[in-house]
Protein backbone atom coordinates (compact mmCIF):
# COMPACT_ATOMS: atom_id res chain seq x y z
CA UNK A 1 0.00 0.00 0.00
CA UNK A 2 2.87 2.36 0.73
CA UNK A 3 4.20 1.83 -2.80
CA UNK A 4 0.89 2.80 -4.39
CA UNK A 5 0.75 5.91 -2.14
CA UNK A 6 4.19 6.88 -3.43
CA UNK A 7 3.04 6.41 -7.02
CA UNK A 8 0.05 8.66 -6.41
CA UNK A 9 2.44 11.26 -4.94
CA UNK A 10 4.71 10.98 -7.97
CA UNK A 11 1.78 11.30 -10.35
CA UNK A 12 0.67 14.38 -8.45
CA UNK A 13 4.14 15.85 -8.79
CA UNK A 14 4.22 14.99 -12.50
CA UNK A 15 0.83 16.61 -12.99
CA UNK A 16 1.95 19.65 -11.02
CA UNK A 17 5.05 19.98 -13.20
CA UNK A 18 3.05 19.71 -16.42
CA UNK A 19 0.61 22.32 -15.21
CA UNK A 20 3.28 24.70 -13.89
CA UNK A 21 5.76 24.40 -16.77
CA UNK A 22 4.70 27.73 -18.38
CA UNK A 23 4.83 29.54 -15.03
CA UNK A 24 8.24 28.06 -14.21
CA UNK A 25 9.51 29.29 -17.57
CA UNK A 26 7.97 32.68 -16.84
CA UNK A 27 9.84 32.93 -13.51
CA UNK A 28 13.12 31.95 -15.17
CA UNK A 29 12.49 34.48 -17.93
CA UNK A 30 11.65 37.24 -15.47
CA UNK A 31 14.96 36.64 -13.67
CA UNK A 32 16.77 36.30 -17.02
CA UNK A 33 18.44 33.05 -16.04
CA UNK A 34 20.50 31.64 -18.93
CA UNK A 35 19.08 28.44 -20.41
CA UNK A 36 22.14 26.39 -19.44
CA UNK A 37 21.58 27.23 -15.74
CA UNK A 38 17.76 27.27 -15.74
CA UNK A 39 17.39 23.49 -15.67
CA UNK A 40 19.69 23.23 -12.65
CA UNK A 41 17.66 25.81 -10.75
CA UNK A 42 14.40 24.01 -11.53
CA UNK A 43 15.93 20.71 -10.39
CA UNK A 44 17.11 22.29 -7.12
CA UNK A 45 13.62 23.67 -6.52
CA UNK A 46 12.10 20.26 -7.29
CA UNK A 47 14.45 18.47 -4.90
CA UNK A 48 13.49 20.90 -2.17
CA UNK A 49 9.81 20.36 -2.97
CA UNK A 50 10.13 16.57 -2.94
CA UNK A 51 11.99 16.63 0.38
CA UNK A 52 9.19 18.65 1.99
CA UNK A 53 6.30 17.12 0.02
CA UNK A 54 4.55 15.68 3.08
CA UNK A 55 4.48 18.99 4.98
CA UNK A 56 3.80 21.40 2.11
CA UNK A 57 0.26 22.76 2.16
CA UNK A 58 0.33 24.35 -1.30
CA UNK A 59 2.87 22.61 -3.58
CA UNK A 60 2.26 25.05 -6.44
CA UNK A 61 3.08 28.12 -4.35
CA UNK A 62 5.98 26.32 -2.66
CA UNK A 63 7.60 25.34 -5.95
CA UNK A 64 7.19 28.80 -7.51
CA UNK A 65 8.54 30.65 -4.47
CA UNK A 66 11.40 28.18 -4.11
CA UNK A 67 12.34 28.71 -7.75
CA UNK A 68 12.20 32.49 -7.29
CA UNK A 69 14.47 32.20 -4.27
CA UNK A 70 16.88 29.99 -6.23
CA UNK A 71 16.98 32.63 -8.98
CA UNK A 72 17.80 35.36 -6.47
CA UNK A 73 20.58 33.26 -4.96
CA UNK A 74 21.87 32.44 -8.46
CA UNK A 75 22.29 36.13 -9.36
CA UNK A 76 23.73 36.96 -5.95
CA UNK A 77 26.43 34.33 -6.49
CA UNK A 78 27.14 35.61 -10.01
CA UNK A 79 27.41 39.19 -8.74
CA UNK A 80 29.72 38.13 -5.91
CA UNK A 81 31.89 36.24 -8.40
CA UNK A 82 32.28 39.46 -10.40
CA UNK A 83 33.22 41.40 -7.27
CA UNK A 84 35.69 38.69 -6.29
CA UNK A 85 37.34 38.78 -9.71
CA UNK A 86 37.75 42.55 -9.40
CA UNK A 87 38.94 42.00 -5.84
CA UNK A 88 41.55 39.51 -7.06
CA UNK A 89 42.66 41.76 -9.90
CA UNK A 90 43.18 44.67 -7.52
CA UNK A 91 45.09 42.53 -5.03
CA UNK A 92 47.29 41.13 -7.79
CA UNK A 93 47.91 44.62 -9.10
CA UNK A 94 48.92 45.93 -5.69
CA UNK A 95 51.02 42.95 -4.62
CA UNK A 96 52.87 41.50 -7.59
CA UNK A 97 56.10 42.93 -8.94
CA UNK A 98 55.95 43.79 -12.63
CA UNK A 99 58.55 44.40 -15.30
CA UNK A 100 56.96 47.57 -16.64
CA UNK A 101 56.94 50.18 -13.85
CA UNK A 102 55.57 52.87 -16.20
CA UNK A 103 52.50 50.76 -17.04
CA UNK A 104 51.98 49.84 -13.39
CA UNK A 105 52.21 53.50 -12.39
CA UNK A 106 49.63 54.43 -15.04
CA UNK A 107 47.32 51.66 -13.88
CA UNK A 108 47.66 52.73 -10.23
CA UNK A 109 46.95 56.32 -11.30
CA UNK A 110 43.79 55.13 -13.07
CA UNK A 111 42.78 53.11 -10.01
CA UNK A 112 43.29 56.13 -7.73
CA UNK A 113 41.14 58.24 -10.08
CA UNK A 114 38.42 55.59 -9.90
CA UNK A 115 38.65 55.58 -6.11
CA UNK A 116 38.23 59.36 -6.04
CA UNK A 117 34.83 58.92 -7.72
CA UNK A 118 33.62 56.81 -4.79
CA UNK A 119 32.04 58.11 -1.57
CA UNK A 120 34.60 59.00 1.14
CA UNK A 121 33.78 55.98 3.33
CA UNK A 122 34.36 53.63 0.37
CA UNK A 123 37.68 55.28 -0.48
CA UNK A 124 38.84 54.96 3.10
CA UNK A 125 37.63 51.37 3.49
CA UNK A 126 39.20 50.17 0.23
CA UNK A 127 42.50 51.92 0.94
CA UNK A 128 42.66 50.43 4.43
CA UNK A 129 41.64 46.96 3.27
CA UNK A 130 43.62 46.66 0.06
CA UNK A 131 46.14 49.48 0.06
CA UNK A 132 47.37 48.94 3.61
CA UNK A 133 46.32 45.29 3.97
CA UNK A 134 44.18 45.68 7.10
CA UNK A 135 41.88 42.79 7.98
CA UNK A 136 38.16 43.26 8.64
CA UNK A 137 38.56 43.71 12.41
CA UNK A 138 41.22 46.40 11.95
CA UNK A 139 39.11 48.21 9.35
CA UNK A 140 36.11 48.09 11.71
CA UNK A 141 38.18 49.57 14.53
CA UNK A 142 39.63 52.36 12.36
CA UNK A 143 36.29 53.31 10.83
CA UNK A 144 34.04 52.80 13.85
CA UNK A 145 32.03 49.97 12.30
CA UNK A 146 30.82 46.80 13.91
CA UNK A 147 33.18 44.02 12.71
CA UNK A 148 30.33 42.03 11.16
CA UNK A 149 29.25 44.97 8.99
CA UNK A 150 32.66 45.56 7.36
CA UNK A 151 32.21 42.75 4.86
CA UNK A 152 28.81 44.06 3.78
CA UNK A 153 30.09 47.63 3.38
CA UNK A 154 33.18 46.32 1.54
CA UNK A 155 30.94 44.43 -0.91
CA UNK A 156 28.97 47.60 -1.60
CA UNK A 157 32.16 49.57 -2.11
CA UNK A 158 33.53 46.89 -4.43
CA UNK A 159 30.24 47.03 -6.35
CA UNK A 160 30.62 50.80 -6.74
CA UNK A 161 34.25 50.41 -7.82
CA UNK A 162 33.34 47.63 -10.25
CA UNK A 163 30.65 49.84 -11.75
CA UNK A 164 33.18 52.66 -12.20
CA UNK A 165 35.70 50.27 -13.76
CA UNK A 166 33.21 48.82 -16.22
CA UNK A 167 31.86 52.27 -17.11
CA UNK A 168 35.38 53.39 -18.02
CA UNK A 169 36.33 50.21 -19.89
CA UNK A 170 38.75 49.03 -17.21
CA UNK A 171 38.67 45.23 -17.33
CA UNK A 172 40.38 42.34 -15.61
CA UNK A 173 42.17 41.56 -18.89
CA UNK A 174 43.87 44.97 -18.80
CA UNK A 175 45.12 44.28 -15.29
CA UNK A 176 46.33 40.81 -16.31
CA UNK A 177 48.17 42.25 -19.33
CA UNK A 178 49.99 44.77 -17.17
CA UNK A 179 50.81 42.37 -14.33
CA UNK A 180 51.95 39.54 -16.61
CA UNK A 181 55.68 39.03 -16.71
CA UNK A 182 57.32 39.75 -20.02
CA UNK A 183 59.20 36.82 -21.60
CA UNK A 184 62.99 36.92 -21.51
CA UNK A 185 64.47 38.40 -24.64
Amino acid sequence: MAVSDQNVGRESLDQLLRRLRPRLKQVLGRYRVPAHDAEDLVQEALISTIQKWDVIQDPEAWLLVTLRNRCVVYWRKRRNALYNSVDTAILELLSEPVNAPQERAELLWDLNNLLEELPPRCRKLLRLRYGLGFDSAEVAEKMGYHPSSVRKVARRCMAALTYQMVARGFTKEIVEDVTAEEPDA
